[in-house]
């Protein structure tokens, strides 16, 4: 598999201000993929997401499946990928196509005070923790961070 995955996050907004203005210029990206079936499946939210695009970047707003179809068909050749998703089970799910993920981004998540806490912005479910121990146990680090202005934290050092 030669798609080339340089950064990934679990955001609830997906590609918003700070990802785009803070995180996506350190990367050397030249494609941002997000993977969210209600995003990719709603042309109005697909086309605000859009308008945060850097110019001059190529994009790919779709579901999981059509991003499945997309990886095994070696569609984004040796593309570097700034990868975004709502939940660590769609990164898990794109490793087990085969996909190396070396770090794994947490932000913010939709579930807030619900579930196991990273952060007090990000909490996780049973599903999601497993989802982060399979990506651990496939070689990704996985740290918990809102902006580059706040330090990495281990998500081992927080899930007990």
């Amino acid at each position: 598999m030669s798609m080339n995955v340089v950064f990934a996050r679990v955001d609830n907004r997906l590609m918003h201000g700070i990802v785009i203005t803070q995180y996506f210029p350190t990367t050397g990206a030249k494609r941002i993929m997000v993977v969210d079936d209600d995003t990719a499946n709603n042309p109005a939210r697909k086309d605000m997401m859009n308008l945060a695009k850097p110019n001059g970047v190529a994009s790919s707003i779709i579901t999981f499946e059509k991003a499945k179809e997309n990886i095994l068909a070696n569609k984004y050749g040796d593309q570097t990928i700034f990868l975004l998703a709502k939940s660590p089970r769609t990164i898990a799910e794109i490793v087990k196509l085969g996909v190396p993920i070396k770090k794994l981004i947490i932000g913010c998540t939709d579930m807030l005070n619900e579930g196991h806490k990273l952060s007090d912005r990000a909490f996780i479910n049973d599903d999601e923790v497993e989802a982060c121990k399979e990506l651990r146990d496939a070689g990704t680090q996985i740290v918990v961070q809102h902006n580059p202005a706040i330090p990495q934290v281990d998500i081992w050092s927080v899930l007990k």
